[in-house]
Order: structure tokens, then C-alpha cells, then sequence
């Protein structure tokens, strides 16, 4: 038995010779084996990290332009004429003694084109909820096409 155990390593490095290989060649490259098996998992996790460090950066720079917008919109809204315009033009706010008027259908399409809405049922009962209702009432139109 141990004849053979001695044996293996002799008839490895005459294998190793007959096909053109030396016994240091093969320990050299046995060696830079070990040693990529050694680095490839820390130089996969550097390169891994680099992703997530370039990826967090850009997300960084990205909160921080958000950030000055939201200043910038900030700054606006102290200034009280901002304010003023604001309410005029999302909330239809007018000073005392003005009249808003409301133009509706300024583009010029006539009122019967604005009667193309579905028409509201009175066949709906009094006596459920008002979310009931309006789901009744949604699946109805829906159902009749409309």
C-alpha cells in the first residue's frame, strides 16, 4: 500500500514531463491557482462595494438637487405676492370688491358637446350608503355602454 501512495507522486511528475510540463512549471502554476482562488472572493466583494458606493453617490446628488428645489420653491413662498398669485390661480381667490369669472368652454366647442356626459339615475335606492350609490352608479353606465 504505501508503495503505491509513494508511487503516485513519481508517476504524476512523469506525466507531467511526458507531456512537455516540468515538476517546478506544475508547482508555479499549482501556486497562482491557490492564490486566485485566495483573492477572487475580497476582489469580487471590492468590486461589488465600488457598485454600491458610485450607486449611493448618484442617489446623494440626486436628493441634493431635490433638496435645493424644494428650497428654492420655499424661498417663493415667502415672498407674499407668490402667495397672492397662487391663490388667484389654483384656488380662484379674489380681493375684496373683484369678481372672478369662470369661462367654460373657451375653445370654442358649443354647449351641446359638453352634454356628451352620462346621464344621472334616479332609479337608485334612498336608502344605502353613498358609496353604494356612486359604485351602483358607475357600473350601470358602465354597463349600458355610456
Amino acid at each position: 500500500m504505501r508503495k503505491r501512495i509513494q508511487r503516485a507522486p513519481q508517476v504524476l511528475v512523469s506525466r507531467l514531463e511526458e507531456a512537455g510540463i516540468s515538476g517546478r512549471v506544475f508547482i508555479v502554476l499549482l501556486a497562482l491557482f491557490i492564490a486566485a482562488l485566495t483573492l477572487a472572493p475580497p476582489v469580487k466583494n471590492y468590486f461589488v462595494q465600488r457598485a454600491q458606493i458610485s450607486a449611493l453617490r448618484a442617489n446623494v446628488s440626486d436628493n441634493a438637487q431635490q433638496l435645493a428645489a424644494a428650497r428654492a420653491e420655499l424661498e417663493q413662498w415667502k415672498d407674499t405676492q407668490y402667495i397672492k398669485t397662487q391663490a388667484r390661480k389654483r384656488l380662484h381667490f379674489v380681493l375684496p370688491g373683484e369678481r372672478e369669472y369662470i369661462v367654460i368652454g373657451a375653445t370654442g366647442a358649443s354647449a351641446n358637446s359638453l352634454s356628451t356626459a352620462a346621464p344621472v339615475s334616479e332609479q337608485f335606492p334612498l336608502g344605502i350608503p353613498w358609496y353604494s350609490r356612486v359604485i351602483s352608479s358607475i357600473t350601470s353606465v358602465g354597463a349600458s355602454g355610456g
